[in-house]
């Protein structure tokens, strides 16, 4: 080692000079790409809305004025989409609260257990009524995610009973009880979950709320069955992909490191099988075989993982019939209670191309808003002044408000505008 040393430090004198002039253009290089990463110069402004002009639709952006007021993230570093979504990739949120909430188990007729979480308003709601926030987190996500823990602490505050779906072989501890697992579009456990909640609370009315992977259920969920919508007030999807046949090719490109987040969510999903191997690929397993334990080995993205073992837990013949069938964008125009779609521009997960679904709705249905923010990342909508963020997101104070303002609308509208007007 020391001999390299010494041959590093004998070359010419004109060397040291030339290092300088390296290290100058390698800082240069680096705060070059930070400020382009940071944007700082890009503008802030409001959502940009697409929706139709019903007496519903003003009324719930007058009354949930966060939709048109402009989002202002951290100066230093909320402009970048990237920053955002590793922030929340990382964190999930700061000062993350930890609501108390009891463990459900519900069996299901194949043999697996779904489990979700149960939290109590912690204060009256200003409706007067009961209502509970039926919640579908994100792709591997649980009850006990920080950013979930965050939403479920500030709605409990507002008055909101919660129920969080935690995704069938998510949580560590839990084990599987049966060789399925969650996969992109399985409505089964959300629906026992609402069925739960709806049988429990017979007075109680629904927000169906869901991220990420979860709205592309949620919204699957509703649109699969006009009954799955009864005593639903509405439903908020944020940063949902909506079509994963149309997806999968913007997720092998290297445009806004898509590729390269795609391998890191492969690499979670590999855990969380690999967790379960021994159900998944043990004795009683009939769909799996020790093939695709190799190739899920050797697998750098969710398309492998999706094609090799996730469509096999359905019995689908290919990857295409698995997306075609799994995404809510065959569903979606069936949901008639009021429906939130929100997303970000710039979200390094979600091409812009998969934005024409939810604007295109939004121009044919009467009872769709779609918000787009020129910030936020994915999942991420921090708040802040210029470098901390605040714990509460821009996304928690406009899902719950826009749900106030529903209820508000639910009470004071005339007796002819009732629910079955939706349908």
């Amino acid at each position: 080692m020391n001999t390299h040393e010494s041959e590093v430090y004998t070359v010419a004198p004109e060397m040291p000079a030339m290092f300088d002039g390296m290290k100058l253009a390698a800082v240069a290089t680096v705060l070059y790409v930070i400020v382009r990463c940071l944007n700082l110069k890009s503008p802030t402004a409001p959502p940009d809305l697409t929706y139709q002009d019903t007496a519903l639709n003003l009324f719930l952006l007058k009354s949930c004025p966060i939709l048109t007021k402009e989002y202002i993230p951290p100066l230093l570093w909320g402009k970048s989409g990237h920053l955002q979504t590793a922030l929340y990739g990382k964190l999930g949120r700061v000062s993350s609260p930890h609501p108390f909430g009891l463990r459900k188990y519900l069996p299901m007729q194949d043999g697996a257990t779904a489990t979700f979480d149960l939290f109590e308003p912690l204060a009256g709601h200003q409706s007067g009524e009961d209502v509970t926030t039926v919640i579908c987190p994100g792709i591997g996500n649980h009850s006990e995610k920080h950013y979930i823990r965050t939403f479920v602490d500030y709605s409990q505050k507002q008055g909101y009973r919660c129920a969080v779906l935690n995704h069938l072989g998510a949580l560590p501890n839990i084990e599987l009880t049966s060789p399925r697992m969650f996969t992109y579009g399985c409505t089964w456990e959300f629906a026992a979950m609402v069925g739960f909640i709806k049988k429990t609370y017979p007075q109680t009315k629904l927000i169906v709320v869901g991220f990420s992977l979860g709205g592309n259920i949620v919204c699957k969920f509703l649109g699969e069955n006009r009954t799955n919508q009864e005593r639903v007030l509405c439903c908020v999807s944020v940063c949902q992909g909506y079509s994963a046949l149309r997806a999968q090719e913007t997720f092998l490109q290297w445009d806004q490191c898509r590729r390269f987040y795609n391998f890191l969510m492969a690499d979670n999903m590999k855990k969380i099988i690999l967790s379960h191997r021994s159900v998944l690929f043990g004795v009683g397993s009939t769909k799996m075989v020790d093939t695709d334990l190799s190739r899920l080995y050797t697998a750098t993205s969710l398309m492998q993982i999706d094609d090799n073992i996730m469509r096999k837990f359905h019995g689908h013949n290919s990857l295409k019939e698995y997306y075609e069938k799994e995404s809510c964008v065959h569903y979606i125009h069936n949901i008639n209670v009021p429906l939130l779609l929100v997303n970000s521009g710039d979200d390094p997960l979600v091409h812009n191309s998969l934005l024409t679904i939810p604007r295109t709705l939004a121009e044919k249905k009467e009872n769709v808003i779609f918000a787009l923010t020129l910030h936020g990342g994915h999942l991420g909508f921090f708040e802040g002044a210029v470098l901390f963020p605040q714990p509460l997101t821009w996304m928690d104070k406009v899902i719950v408000g826009y749900a106030n303002a529903i209820c508000q609308w639910e009470k004071q509208k005339p007796p002819c505008q009732s629910q079955e007007a939706y349908f």
